[in-house]
């Protein structure tokens, strides 16, 4: 199959390139918030790792990330509205990605990224983990 845009499409897709063994479908998927097209690792295979800010995050064929007693298991997306605009964020690979692919320690350090100030990440974002149906406000999950 071939795509045909035009090159100011194309300049915009690779400016969203992250290195050079990054593709334009990668980029594409980021963008329109698709999972990556890389295969998972195998289950059972696991490894733990410490980030910053965070509990020690689960790598393998159960990632995910922790956050204050949280789990977001791979493939959670993440909504937010501000000043009526709607930001989107998702865990990959284990990490909190924005929308950009800019990786995030915290609900609240992503919420600061997009306001510019400090912000309680709990109340600024909803979540939808890969078995909820609906869409849940962090600090809801916490129990």
């Amino acid at each position: 199959m071939q795509v045909e845009i035009d090159f100011e499409v194309f300049k915009a897709l690779t400016a969203h390139l992250r290195d050079e063994s990054d593709t334009y479908n990668e980029a594409i998927r980021r963008l329109l918030q698709l999972p990556s097209s890389d295969l998972a690792p195998t289950v059972g295979q696991f490894e733990t790792i410490g980030i910053p800010g965070q509990l020690n995050a689960l790598v393998g064929g159960t990632s995910g990330v922790w956050f204050s007693n949280v789990f977001f298991p791979e493939g959670t997306l993440f909504r937010a509205t501000y000043k009526g605009q709607t930001h989107y964020a998702s865990i990959r690979n284990g990490t909190w990605l924005d929308s950009y692919g800019v990786s995030r320690n915290s609900p609240s350090d992503a919420a600061s990224a997009i306001s510019n100030t400090n912000v309680n990440g709990w109340r600024f974002w909803f979540a939808r983990r890969p078995s909820d149906l609906d869409w849940q406000r962090l600090d809801a999950l916490r129990t």
